[in-house]
């Protein structure tokens, strides 16, 4: 069943899929596109280029005698150079004895190895420059810091309900909240990030952090004490960004198009309050579904009172009613026009700071919070659902991440290379073979099972969204579109 439910979840969007397979291989090769060119700039040997690793699934040979294939294993790629590296554990045997050959200069060995990164910066500035013209789509929601909804309770993971960790703070809707520990922050997603990579702890040890809020015009401070939450234990406060209350549409015969409400009105306030999310109105609604609310609203920049009686309308297949008014909110966006290189700056900055959290003991971020290349996958396609511009961005995103982490000095990525050749350049003479042979031995054998650790919890987390897809299709209880009564008062 949860083979079924994984399935399921891929298979759902064929086009979607098809487009995030393309642009996951398309940044696998351009960063072995650019040790290829670079290897053939320097006049290296090259032998294979590979995307995947592991045994061949289907190639061909060009003039120059390079085999290119694809192969079994969705690791990565690799271009097999002799000269460069003993890579035979991990990359297959190479017809070719790079003693033989040519040494390579310090120039060689750097240029050869740092030129995949290079060439993933330079993919992700190209997709930036198109989304800096285009604009990149962003819910207005997003691109703020104001705080829309303050959860009252929350379910900890022993099922017991809590207290929010912002409302036990005191904070409220219209907060705005400028910095967390003392980083500034400028929209929700700033926010987010530096509560879900945040380290600090109460004496006892518990998760904490300090936010600097702004309300009516004085600035404070309160700690908060975030819940761990979910599968990946990310660290949560309870707040959602504010959206606008602004109509996007009514339904037949609901109140709100007898009250005569029109697209594009923005509801101000209701009974007098001041309202920060569509939620808030839901709950009003709920408290007094008999009552009349007297709403405040923007119409072409001049306000208007309206008074507003929900009703009763049918909201599932199955006959289920609810109290409302009959309002579909609009989800207004902006367009975002970022210049290329703080877009990929952003996302450099972004990378360094979770590897920093993962490295940290003190936060919450672990592995398990990862994406591997099951989960990678699974984010682009969910994102070409969205719109090419928002996976263009993801892509991107991908590409910095891939330069950022092959530079790492780790033996089996681009990085360690880079560090033998500093070290044979430094020391005058190489890393003994063998040591360099086990190094690069334990560091696949270490790669290899944590990928395997991630792709567990990303299976897990398709298999979830694949069951809940399942049983919304098996409820009899679907959800439909407000039914009012014709002859509603």
């Amino acid at each position: 069943m949860e083979t079924l439910n994984i399935l399921r979840a891929i298979l759902s969007s064929p086009l979607a899929l098809a487009l995030a397979l393309f642009f996951f291989g398309a940044s696998i090769f351009v960063h072995e596109l650019g040790h290829y060119l670079a290897a053939r700039w320097r006049g290296l040997k090259i032998e294979r280029f590979s995307i995947g690793m592991g045994p061949r699934l289907f190639g061909w040979h060009d003039k120059r005698g390079v085999e290119w294939r694809v192969s079994a294993i969705p690791l990565g790629g690799y271009v097999l150079l002799p000269q460069l590296a003993d890579m035979r554990g991990i990359e297959g045997e190479s017809k070719t004895d790079g003693a033989t050959l040519p040494p390579l200069s310090y120039t060689d060995k750097m240029t050869v190895a740092g030129a995949g990164a290079l060439f993933n910066v330079i993919f992700a500035l190209f997709l930036a420059t198109i989304l800096w013209i285009a604009g990149i789509p962003t819910p207005a929601e997003s691109s703020s810091n104001e705080v829309g909804i303050v959860i009252e309770r929350f379910e900890a993971p022993d099922g017991e309900p809590v207290p929010g960790p912002a409302h036990a703070a005191g904070l409220r809707p219209g907060d705005r909240v400028v910095a967390v520990d003392g980083q500034l922050v400028d929209d929700f997603n700033d926010l987010r990030m530096a509560i879900v990579m945040g380290s600090g702890s109460t004496p006892d040890g518990k998760p904490a952090a300090v936010l600097t809020v702004e309300r009516d015009g004085e600035t404070f401070e309160r700690t908060i004490e975030p819940t761990v939450q979910g599968r990946e234990a990310i660290r949560t406060i309870g707040i959602v960004p504010s959206a606008p209350l602004i109509v996007g549409a009514t339904f037949e015969n609901s109140p709100a198009a007898r009250a005569g409400l029109q697209p594009g009105d923005r509801i101000i306030e209701v009974n007098g309050e001041q309202l920060f999310h569509p939620e808030r109105l839901s709950r009003m609604v709920s408290a007094q579904p008999e009552e009349p609310l007297h709403l405040t609203i923007d119409r072409d920049g001049a306000a208007q009172a309206i008074s507003v009686t929900p009703a009763r309308a049918t909201v599932t297949t199955a006959g289920d009613t609810a109290m409302m008014i009959g309002v579909r909110w609009m989800t207004p966006f902006e367009k975002r026009h970022v210049n290329p290189f703080q877009q990929v700056g952003e996302v450099i900055d972004m990378t360094l700071t979770t590897i920093g959290a993962l490295l940290n003991p003190a936060t919450n971020v672990g592995l398990r919070s990862m994406s591997g290349p099951i989960g990678i996958l699974y984010v682009l396609q969910l994102t070409a659902e969205q719109g090419l511009l928002i996976l263009l961005w993801l892509v991107m995103l991908v590409n910095v991440n891939l330069a950022v982490l092959n530079v790492m000095p780790l033996p089996i990525l681009d990085g360690g290379h880079m560090v033998f050749a500093t070290y044979q350049k430094i020391v005058g003479r190489p890393l003994p073979a063998r040591l360099i042979s086990s190094l690069q031995g334990a560091m696949m054998v270490a790669l290899l099972g944590m990928v395997l650790y991630i792709s567990f919890f990303d299976v897990a987390r398709i298999g979830e969204q694949g069951r809940q897809t399942i049983e919304a299709q098996q409820n009899e209880a679907i959800a439909i579109e407000p039914v009012f009564e014709t002859d509603a008062p």
